[in-house]
């Protein structure tokens, strides 16, 4: 990794191996997800916000579902962790990927989807600061619980920490645990072979290294920092649960201190990529996810949910919608009860209405769709209105064709457009045809047969 003066400062270290018996699942516990997202990915994205040179994540042996899913953010290593055998074995197996690193390395653990990268940024800063070898977070249990207590001698200094399983009652009583956030340096590190295997457990806990820390005299520090829900673990399906819980809840508050309104916090939920602008107006029932964004001024009606979409600035989405990976123009309205599938574009001050579909077409500005219509694979111009019952017929059997309706066209009800097929600019089609040849501008096209009306005859009483 370079000499000395190009050695990286930062390193993380995620470790990742645990098997996550007790959420019963055949899936790594970090695969789990939490919005969307696996909880190893929430853990990467804030590591990543420190810039750090490299990120090792210990893994279990089979690593290869974890590869694929996460999306590396810098640069990322992986180190398989054979035997399952203790926190400090498995920073030993990462060192391993680290042999010429002469920086802080930073330790967390890939199942606490809610770390801030702020407390870990303030974390590093006073390590740094007072030149520790070792530095640890802590916070202040509600339940200490199965935590490991933090022992301090009268002066503050940590002397050691104490597993639960190990504690006296007096110890039990701390409400000072341990975050399983660490720092280290080289001579800290120096200290994971020291570790004596814990009999009770088969494993080398990495909580020995503050006592081994303490009894070598090397300076060390440990800091209570952050929120307790800050450093929730997920162990269960209930942790699970209350993670995604919290990160709602936090996310919700952060938009709300941005000049977002919303009718119910109780019933939105609101991914972390998302973005949102002022004066927005979000009613209950919301899920927005992915990448969406949302401009000013919008209203979001009840049961509505977004995936990877961009909504501009003062459209309103109606009661019941679905949007999927489209683009809603400025001041344009869409449902009730309308369906915006991928690749969708609608133009600005047009309306998409009651149950109403559009599939990869575009809109032009200021048309209209109001009822029961499907628009697939269609590029449709300005100032175009769509009557109800509208289909483009885009598929074959084969192969999918495109719809090229002009601006200006007046599209009656019941229509069926045959794609490929071009409607000139101000074209009429008249209610219930069936069009399956180019309309040139400004013409009518009709193809309904003759209405027949048969009097009908009076049937003979029984």
């Amino acid at each position: 990794m370079g000499s000395s003066s190009k050695s990286p400062s930062l390193a993380c270290v995620v470790l990742a191996a645990g098997l996550g018996t007790r959420m019963k699942s055949g899936i790594p516990k970090v695969m789990h997800k939490v919005y969307e997202r696996p909880l190893i990915q929430h853990v990467l994205d804030t590591v990543g916000r420190l810039k750090p040179d490299i990120t090792v994540v210990v893994t279990g042996v089979k690593n290869s579902p974890m590869r694929k899913a996460i999306a590396p953010s810098g640069k990322i290593a992986f180190a398989a962790q054979r035997q399952q055998k203790g926190t400090a074995h498995a920073l030993t197996t990462a060192m391993a990927r680290l042999r010429s690193f002469k920086g802080t390395v930073l330790v967390v653990n890939g199942d606490t989807p809610l770390l801030v990268a702020d407390t870990l940024k303030k974390f590093l800063r006073l390590h740094r600061t007072n030149r520790n070898s070792l530095s640890l977070i802590s916070f202040d249990a509600e339940d200490p619980g199965a935590y490991g207590r933090i022992l301090r001698d009268p002066e503050g200094k940590p002397l050691r920490i104490v597993e639960n399983l190990d504690a006296s009652a007096g110890e039990r009583a701390i409400r000072e645990v341990n975050s399983g956030v660490y720092a280290f340096e080289r001579p800290a590190l120096s200290l994971l072979k020291e570790i004596k295997l814990n009999r009770k457990k088969g494993e080398y806990y990495l909580t020995d290294v503050v006592e081994l820390a303490s009894v070598k005299g090397l300076s060390s520090g440990v800091y209570l920092l952050g929120d307790e829900k800050e450093f929730l673990g997920v162990n269960t399906r209930e942790e699970l649960s209350q993670a995604h819980e919290v990160l709602r809840k936090r996310t919700l508050k952060e938009w709300i201190n941005r000049g977002v309104s919303f009718v119910d916090t109780s019933s939105v939920h609101i991914e972390p990529a998302v973005t949102i602008g002022g004066d927005t107006l979000i009613y209950p029932n919301v899920y927005l996810q992915g990448s969406t964004k949302i401009g000013r001024a919008c209203t979001v009606y009840p049961n509505v949910r977004i995936i990877d979409s961009v909504i501009k600035d003062g459209s309103e989405i109606k009661d019941t919608t679905l949007i999927e990976g489209s683009t809603v123009g400025p001041e344009a309205s869409v449902g009730p009860f309308a369906h915006l599938r991928p690749g969708s574009r609608i133009g600005r001050s047009s309306k998409i209405g009651n149950f109403v579909e559009v599939k990869a077409s575009t809109i032009g500005k200021g048309t209209k769709a109001m009822h029961l219509t499907y628009i697939g694979d269609a590029d449709v111009g300005s100032d175009v209105n769509i009557g109800a019952g509208t289909i483009t017929c885009n598929y074959d059997g084969m192969k999918k064709h495109r719809t090229k309706i002009e601006s200006g066209v007046f599209v009656g009800s019941d229509t069926q457009l045959v794609a490929p097929v071009r409607v000139g600019r101000k074209a009429y089609i008249g209610a219930g045809t069936t069009v399956t040849r180019d309309v040139p501008p400004g013409h009518l096209a009709v193809s309904r047969a003759p209405q027949k009306n048969i009097k009908k005859k009076r049937k003979r009483k029984r």
